[in-house]
């Protein structure tokens, strides 16, 4: 069974190499915002044939072809996550690095309004939010 990303691939007419393949599920299953570090980690548990270079290599190619979307976080690493996916924002715990995704109709609709004040119509955005947990607040990665 293939996966999301190595489908839109397939879909954009690349080749998927079987070490291409792997990287496209551990990306596609991945739960987090893997760096390159991580994602070579998980595919190498899968296939110990496939080098850093290689996951360098196919991660750019991904990108080039706007099936994965590179995040910078401001943390020194660079993270990856399927382009395809639903639009999202980003909330960064900056004490424990945890990026929590959400979606906010009001906020989506201030968007658009700002951008109307000053003559524009919104045709993407991307936001971080960065915090840190209210003390004495249960965080909601502690209530999953």
């Amino acid at each position: 069974m293939s996966s999301p990303i190595e489908d839109r691939c397939l879909e954009k007419g690349l080749k998927m190499t079987e070490q291409r393949r792997v990287i496209a599920r551990v990306l596609s299953e991945a739960n987090d915002h893997p760096d390159a570090a991580e994602v070579y980690q998980r595919a190498a548990d899968l296939d110990p044939r496939i080098s850093m270079a290689t996951v360098y290599r196919t991660i750019r190619l991904f990108e080039d072809c706007n099936v994965l979307e590179r995040l910078n976080f401001g943390d020194g690493r660079v993270r990856y996550e399927e382009a395809s996916r639903e639009h999202h924002d980003h909330l960064i715990d900056v004490k424990s690095g945890k990026i929590i995704e959400f979606q906010n109709t009001e906020i989506e609709r201030l968007q658009r309004e700002v951008a109307r004040e000053f003559g524009y119509e919104l045709v993407d955005h991307r936001l971080e939010l960065y915090g840190i947990p209210l003390s004495g607040k249960q965080t909601v990665s502690e209530e999953q």
